[in-house]
C-alpha cells in the first residue's frame, strides 16, 4: 500500500490510487467506519479548550495582580533588589531620563548667568564700577544643595520623582524700585495679545491709563510646549522647562544694563492652567522691527538704527558676562523705542566660548560666506561670539540701510564699514571706532563740501508766516505727504531746495532731529500764507 493512500485511510477518506476521492457521507454506516474521523475531531476539541483554559488563566491572573489592593509593580521590583526605572508611567525610562537631563541643563544655565563673574584685570577694576547685586534667590531648592541629578530620589510616583528632582522655578529677584508686580498687572487696563514666538507670548497692557508695558509668558499654545507635550506628555514639567528661558532672560536683563537692551520693570508669580507659580514678566514696550518700513525711512533714522545696533553688540562683547553672543540673531528679535533699536529676546544669547583644538574647529557657516577663525591658546576660538554678531549684523542691517541716500561725502566710508564687516576685517571695537567717527561727521556738518555753494537764485525772510499746502513729494522724507528733511544750516537747505525743481520755498521749523540737525519743510509754491510765530519762511525769488 503505497504512503498517500496509507494517509488516506488513516483520515477515514477512501482513496483510488494517489488520487483523493470525497468521502461518502452514508448516515447508515456504522459507528465502527465511522472512529478515526471522530477521534481527530476529539483531538482538535481537546487543544482548543485546552488553549482557552491556559489563556483565561493568565488573563485572570493579569487582573487578579492589577485589582489587587495596595500593589505597587515598583515596590514588588525594589523588594526583589532590581532599580525602579524613571518614567515607568510614561512606559518609557529614556524619555523621562532625557526630560530630568533637559531640565537639570535649563537650571544649571540659569545659574551660571546669575553667579558668572568674567574675569577683569587690576586696571579693568579702577575703570569699570563694582558690579551692584542685581538679583538673589530667595530660597534655595533642596535640588541646589544635593546636586545629585544622577540618582533622584526613589519613589513609587514618577510624577513625584520628576517634582522633587527638578527644582522650584520661582526665583525672587530684588528689582530696583519702582517694582511691579501682580497687583500691578491686575489692576492694568486694555490688556491686548501682540504676538508669539517659539516659547514665549507677548501682551500690550495699559498701567494708570497713562504707561503701557510688554508682559510676558510661556505660550501654552506654542511650539516649544506643544512639541514638549507631544513627546513626554506632562504639562507640569514641560511648563517648567519653557520657564527657565524666561527666568535666563530676566537674570540677563537685570545682569546687562544698557540703553539698547530693554529694561525689565517687574515680574509676577501666580497660578494658571492648573500649575502653580507661572511667571509672567513686566518689562518696557516697544515697537516692532519692519524693516520695509525702515528701508523707506530717511538716512539718519536708519543709520541710527545700525548705530545703535552697534553700540549694543559693542557692550555685549565686553559685558560683565564675558563676550555675549546672540544666537537666534534675527530682525523681529528687536523692537524700536524712541528711534532707538533695543535687543528683547535674551533667552538664546550665550556667553560660552566656543572650544577648539585647531582652527578647523573655529568653523563659522553662514548661508552666504564661510568663515574659519583663530584657535587661541587657551584652546577656544578667538573673538567667536562678537563676529558671529557682527556679521549677522552686518547681512541684516548693515547691508541694507547704510549704503542708500547716505550723503555723498559720507558714501566712501559707509561703504567701507559694509565691506569691511561683510568680510570679518574688523572687529567691533574698530567698527564702533569708525561709526561713531561717521557720526561726528554728520552732526558737526564737517561732511558738507569745503566749496562755498553760490546760490543761483535770492531767497526773502520772512518772520512769523508759514505755508499750508503746497506740499510735493521727496526721497526720504520724513512726512510721506510732503518734503521734510533735515539740514546742518540754512546754506544746506537752499543748496537742497535748489536741487529740487519743484522747491519754490521752504520753512524753518525750529524743530531738531535726534542729532540736532533742522527739519526743513519744503515746498512747492507761496501763495497760501499762514500767520505762525515758531516758524520762518525762506521764499525763492529769482531763477
Amino acid at each position: 500500500m503505497s504512503e498517500d493512500v496509507q494517509q488516506c485511510e488513516d483520515l477515514g477518506i477512501q482513496c483510488e490510487g494517489t488520487l483523493l476521492q470525497p468521502p461518502s457521507f452514508n448516515l447508515n454506516r456504522s459507528a465502527k467506519s465511522w472512529r478515526p474521523g471522530l477521534n481527530l475531531r476529539m483531538r482538535r476539541r481537546k487543544i482548543v479548550v485546552a488553549g482557552g483554559f491556559c489563556l483565561s488563566f493568565f488573563l485572570g491572573t493579569l487582573l487578579n495582580l492589577l485589582s489587587v489592593p495596595g500593589f505597587d509593580h515598583n515596590h514588588h521590583l525594589q523588594d526583589m533588589g532590581t532599580p525602579i526605572p524613571l518614567g515607568q508611567s510614561w512606559q518609557d525610562n529614556e524619555i523621562s531620563m532625557d526630560l530630568l537631563k533637559q531640565l537639570q541643563d535649563r537650571y544649571q544655565e540659569v545659574i551660571r548667568y546669575r553667579e558668572h563673574q568674567a574675569p577683569v584685570s587690576a586696571t579693568e577694576r579702577l575703570l569699570r564700577p563694582l558690579e551692584r547685586r542685581l538679583m538673589d534667590l530667595a530660597q534655595q531648592s533642596s535640588f541646589e544643595h544635593n546636586q545629585k541629578w544622577e540618582s533622584p530620589k526613589r519613589s513609587s510616583s514618577d510624577k513625584d520623582i520628576l517634582s522633587q528632582s527638578h527644582p522650584s522655578s520661582k526665583i525672587d529677584l530684588s528689582l530696583q524700585p519702582p517694582l511691579l508686580g501682580c497687583q500691578d498687572i491686575s489692576k492694568g487696563t486694555n490688556i491686548r495679545y501682540l504676538g508669539s514666538g517659539y516659547t514665549k507670548a507677548v501682551y500690550k497692557l495699559v498701567l494708570n491709563d497713562t504707561v503701557s508695558v510688554a508682559l510676558k509668558s510661556v505660550d501654552f499654545g506654542g511650539h516649544d510646549i506643544q512639541n514638549c507635550l507631544n513627546r513626554y506628555r506632562t504639562l507640569e514639567d514641560c511648563y517648567r522647562l519653557a520657564s527657565f528661558k524666561i527666568i535666563k532672560e530676566m537674570i540677563l536683563l537685570q545682569r546687562l544694563q544698557h540703553r539698547n537692551i530693554l529694561q525689565l520693570y517687574g515680574y509676577c508669580y501666580q497660578d494658571s492652567n492648573d500649575i502653580s507659580d507661572t511667571l509672567t514678566t513686566i518689562i518696557e514696550l516697544g515697537s516692532p522691527l519692519e524693516m520695509i518700513q525702515l528701508l523707506q525711512s530717511s538716512w539718519e533714522d536708519r543709520f541710527r538704527i545700525c548705530l545703535s545696533l552697534v553700540r549694543l553688540l559693542h557692550y555685549l562683547a565686553h559685558s560683565p558676562l564675558g563676550s555675549i553672543t546672540l544666537l537666534d540673531f534675527r530682525p523681529r528679535q528687536f523692537v524700536i523705542v524712541d528711534g532707538e533699536l533695543k535687543v528683547t529676546d535674551l533667552d538664546d544669547a550665550s556667553m560660552e566660548e566656543t572650544p577648539c583644538t585647531s582652527n578647523e574647529g573655529c568653523f563659522m557657516e553662514f548661508p552666504a560666506r564661510n568663515f574659519t577663525l583663530q584657535c587661541s591658546v587657551e584652546g577656544k576660538c578667538q573673538n567667536m561670539n562678537e563676529k558671529r554678531n557682527l556679521y549677522n549684523a552686518y547681512r541684516f542691517f548693515f547691508t541694507y540701510l547704510l549704503p542708500h541716500s547716505a550723503p555723498p561725502s559720507l558714501r566712501p566710508l559707509l561703504d567701507a564699514i559694509v565691506n569691511a564687516t561683510g568680510e570679518l576685517r574688523w572687529g567691533i571695537d574698530e567698527t564702533a571706532a569708525q561709526f561713531e567717527k561717521v557720526l561726528y561727521l554728520y552732526k558737526s556738518g564737517l561732511y558738507l563740501s569745503n566749496v562755498t555753494h553760490v546760490p543761483k537764485a535770492e531767497y526773502r525772510q520772512v518772520k512769523d508766516v508759514s505755508i499750508l499746502e503746497e506740499d510735493y513729494r521727496c526721497w526720504p522724507s520724513y512726512h510721506h505727504n510732503g518734503c521734510l528733511l533735515s539740514v546742518f544750516d540754512i546754506n544746506e537747505a537752499i543748496e537742497v531746495c535748489e536741487s529740487h525743481s519743484q522747491c519754490k520755498a521752504f520753512i524753518w521749523a525750529n524743530q531738531t532731529t535726534w542729532t540736532g540737525r533742522q527739519l526743513i519743510f519744503f515746498k512747492a509754491g507761496s501763495r497760501n500764507f499762514t500767520a505762525d510765530q515758531s516758524k520762518i519762511t525762506y521764499l525763492k525769488m529769482t531763477v
